[in-house]
């Protein structure tokens, strides 16, 4: 769908590279511009998982794209971006607000180089404003956003999700923007900067619950007993078994008294006392669902029509039958980390096909691959490598730039 699209993506972490990627799955030529130490995320594993020369969190973030490795602090090294800026469509930078200028890589400066290009800026808070400084990192923003107080216990600190949340908001409102903004340059010819913020993006994401909040003017209550989203009814959240654990939501009171044999439920009227007895509700649950296993609940719960789901870790998640039918991981082979199975593509087109063509690249795996296409010839190649301006890993074969 992208094909002929080039991105330039000088960005880090998560948020940026994410970003950058779905672009990629997509067909856009990506280059993934590193500094010659190679970028932030290749030097910090997450979990541990440091991989043999590719961690799995850069593995993760930076398939279908090549890379070339650039000194931005060096004059040549600028004119080399320079001379990428000139032949792209999209520029994508997640710095500190005020390093694209240092840098001489800001949206104004680029412009000149190529009018219509779409500069996607990414930033934890937005480039101005009393906390624009601050570090944009995820917990700090799901900290922030107001969304934990919504799940919060009694007597207990808020939990923030235990994934990149925030990050994955911002992922998808980068990549959604640089879209719009492509399709506005295909009807008009005009390039323009998109900016994206975390905070902004996890606000939005939350369109619903703070809309009951402005709107309805209704307080985020916290609860004493297991209960997952102070404005959804009881029963709602994740609850014990006699060997495990089970999802439940949205249950009818009724329901519950017939398919637990307990007329207690019957007192409670399902919209109305599920938020102002969600407690008393909630205890009720969690005291007949010890009486027996994982399976038989999601049975006879299941059965009868009530919202019920399996509580996976990550191993059960990839075995699941729905999961693999849906094909929602992908494999293929990585020149050193060897087989990988990662995450797939979260939606489907009819018309094209989002498939993996190139694994995550080494630093400078790709350096003189895209230069060659700039016109430059072996020599030269040679020349700025020796003079610290770019950096080229000789790890792996030369690429095939026909490829």
């Amino acid at each position: 769908m992208l094909e002929g699209i080039r991105v330039l993506d000088v960005s880090i972490a998560m948020a940026g590279p994410f970003a950058a990627q779905k672009l990629a799955d997509l067909g856009a030529d990506v280059v993934k511009v590193e500094p010659v130490t190679g970028e932030w995320q290749r030097h910090v594993s997450a979990g541990g998982a440091r991989g043999h020369q590719v961690n799995a969190s850069f593995l993760s973030l930076n398939r279908n794209k090549r890379s070339i490795s650039l000194n931005l602090k060096h004059p040549r090294g600028r004119e080399v971006l320079a001379r990428l800026v000139a032949g792209a469509d999209v520029f994508l930078q997640n710095y500190r607000p005020g390093v694209a200028d240092r840098l001489g890589v800001d949206y104004e400066t680029l412009r000149a180089i190529r009018p219509d290009l779409v500069y996607v800026s990414m930033s934890g808070y937005g480039q101005t404003g009393p906390y624009s400084s601050r570090p944009g990192q995820d917990v700090l923003l799901q900290a922030m956003s107001g969304g934990l107080a919504s799940g919060r216990r009694e007597g207990e600190p808020p939990r923030p999700a235990p994934f990149f949340m925030a990050d994955a908001f911002t992922a998808y409102s980068a990549f959604e923007g640089a879209m719009a903004a492509l399709f506005h340059r295909e009807r008009t010819g005009e390039g323009q900067l998109v900016e994206v913020n975390m905070l902004d993006s996890i606000i939005a994401a939350q369109m619903q619950e703070l809309s009951v909040s402005t709107v309805g003017r209704v307080p985020q209550q916290p609860s004493a007993e297991i209960h997952a989203h102070s404005y959804i009814r009881a029963p709602y959240g994740i609850f014990a078994t006699s060997d495990g654990f089970i999802a439940l939501s949205f249950a009818e009171m009724p329901d519950l008294a017939k398919l637990f044999e307990d007329p207690r439920f019957d007192q409670y009227e399902s919209e109305r006392d599920g938020f102002t007895h969600r407690d008393e509700i909630s205890r009720l649950v969690t005291e007949n669902l010890a009486r027996d296993t994982t399976e038989h609940w999601l049975a006879e719960l299941g059965d009868a029509g009530v919202w019920v789901g399996p509580v996976h870790d990550y191993e059960d998640l990839v075995d699941d039958p729905q999961v693999q039918h849906n094909g929602s991981f992908v494999e293929y082979e990585h020149p050193t980390e060897g087989h990988v199975k990662t995450p797939g593509f979260p939606f489907r087109l009819s018309g094209t096909t989002q498939e993996i063509t190139r694994p995550a690249p080494l630093n400078g795996q790709h350096t003189h691959e895209v230069l060659t296409e700039l016109g430059l010839g072996p020599a030269e190649i040679d020349a700025l490598e020796d003079d610290g301006a770019v950096h080229r890993d000789r790890s792996l074969p030369t690429p095939d730039p026909a490829r």
